[in-house]
C-alpha cells in the first residue's frame, strides 16, 4: 500500500456546440450563477452515469458494477450461470433469499432502492446462495469485499445499513461553461408524411430550449484511498487509467439525436499531487469575454491559473497535458503528449515510479 497521500487531478476544457445534454425538471439545459453571470451547466451526476456507461462498453475490466432495482434478477442470472439446470422461479427465489440474508430488502423479486452490486460479488452471492449460506455476517463481507471499480470510485450509499456503504475514492465537479450564456429556444414543425397535397399545416409543433458552452470540467481522485479499496496498486493503476480516459471521452447523451453534439476536449491536464486536490474552477470566476472563440482563451486561464495556485499548494509531482492547438509556454507547466494512448502510457509509467521508489523507502 501506498505510505503517502497521493491525489490526482484531472482538468479538462471542451467546447459543445447548440445542446441539451443535461435537463433540468422543466427540460430546460442546467445552468448556474458563477462570477456574477449565467453559465452553462453539467451536473456531476450526469457526467458520472456518461462515464459508467464508458466503463461498461469501452473497458477489458471485468468487475464493474451495476446499479439497479433488479437485483434479485441480477444475482438470480449469475446463479444460473454456476447451476444451468435450475430454472428461473427457483434461481430468482434463491438469489432473493441470499439477498434477504445479508439484510438487503426486497419486495415482489424488486430491491425497494436502487442497489450498487459489482460483478465479482454477484457471483460470490450466488455462490453462496447455491451452497445454502445464509450467515449475515459472511454475506454482508462479500458485499464490502472486491468492489467494483465504479463502486470504488463513485461510492454506495445504503439508507437500510449503512454498514454497507462504500465511500467514493474520486469526486467529480459540475461542469459549467467558462463564459456567460443565454438559453435560446428552437422552434420546430414536422410534416405528416400522408397529409394532403393542399394541405400546408404543420402535423405537429413544439420548442426545444438548448445552449452552446465552452466547459470546464474537473475531477480527482485520492489514489491512496483507491489502493486501498481494491487492495491492489496494480489494478488501482489500470483503474486510474480507465477514470481518465472515460473522463475524456464519455459524453452525456441528453438529446443528442436531436443535436449530434459528439465533441471531445481540446485539453486535457492531468496532475498527481501529493499534498490535496485542487479544482482550478477560480480560473473562471472572471468570465472569458471573446469575440473570437472561447477555447484559446479558457486554456490560457486554466494554465495561468495551475501556476497561481502554487503560492498556496505544492507543485506537483507532474503534469501530462493534450491541447489541440499550440500554445506558448504550456510546456513550462508540464509534459505535452500527443494523444491520450501517449498520455495514458506516460501516466501509467511514472505512478509505477512512485509506487516503486515508495517500496524501496
Amino acid at each position: 500500500m501506498t505510505n503517502q497521500r497521493l491525489f490526482l487531478d484531472i482538468h479538462a476544457i471542451q467546447t459543445v456546440p447548440p445542446s441539451n445534454i443535461n435537463r433540468d425538471d422543466t427540460g430546460s439545459p442546467k445552468t448556474a450563477q458563477y462570477g456574477g453571470v449565467r453559465r452553462a451547466r453539467v451536473s456531476s451526476q450526469s457526467w458520472k452515469r456518461a462515464m459508467r456507461t464508458y466503463f461498461h462498453e469501452n473497458s477489458a475490466e471485468t468487475n464493474v458494477g451495476i446499479r439497479t432495482l433488479e437485483i434479485v434478477k441480477y444475482v438470480a442470472e449469475k446463479i444460473q450461470a454456476i447451476d444451468s439446470s435450475m430454472d428461473n422461479e427457483e434461481a430468482m427465489n434463491l438469489a432473493e433469499k441470499v439477498l434477504n440474508a445479508a439484510k438487503i430488502k426486497t419486495k415482489d423479486h424488486r430491491a425497494k432502492a436502487l442497489f450498487f452490486l459489482g460483478d465479482t460479488q454477484a457471483k460470490k452471492l450466488a455462490e453462496a446462495a447455491i451452497n445454502g449460506n445464509e450467515d449475515k455476517k459472511e454475506l454482508q463481507q462479500i458485499l464490502k469485499d472486491n468492489p467494483a471499480v465504479d463502486i470504488a470510485l463513485f461510492g454506495r450509499m445504503v439508507a437500510d445499513d449503512p454498514t454497507l456503504n462504500e465511500d467514493a475514492s474520486s469526486q467529480i465537479a459540475h461542469a459549467i461553461s467558462t463564459h456567460a450564456v443565454q438559453t435560446e429556444f428552437d422552434f420546430y414543425t414536422a410534416l405528416d408524411d400522408l397529409a394532403p397535397e393542399d394541405n400546408a399545416g404543420a402535423g405537429m409543433l413544439g420548442t426545444l430550449e438548448f445552449n452552446s458552452s465552452t466547459l470546464y470540467r474537473y475531477g480527482n481522485v485520492a489514489v491512496h484511498e483507491l489502493i486501498k479499496q481494491l487492495d491492489s496498486k496494480e489494478a488501482a493503476l489500470n483503474t486510474l487509467k480507465l477514470f481518465i480516459e472515460s473522463f475524456s471521452n464519455s459524453l452525456p447523451t441528453g438529446k443528442v439525436n436531436s443535436y449530434a453534439n459528439q465533441t471531445l476536449p481540446q485539453a486535457l491536464v492531468v496532475s498527481l499531487r501529493t499534498d490535496r486536490p485542487v479544482n482550478l474552477i477560480t480560473a473562471f470566476e472572471k468570465p472569458v469575454n471573446s469575440s473570437y472563440g472561447n477555447v484559446s482563451e479558457s486554456i490560457k486561464k486554466l494554465f495561468d491559473e495551475l501556476r497561481k495556485v502554487e503560492k498556496f499548494v505544492d507543485k506537483p509531482e507532474f503534469t501530462l497535458y493534450i491541447t489541440v492547438d499550440e500554445f506558448d509556454k504550456l510546456s513550462e507547466d508540464g509534459l505535452e503528449k500527443e494523444s491520450l494512448r501517449d498520455l495514458l502510457e506516460s501516466f501509467a509509467v511514472r505512478v509505477n515510479k512512485l509506487f516503486n521508489d515508495e517500496q524501496d523507502e
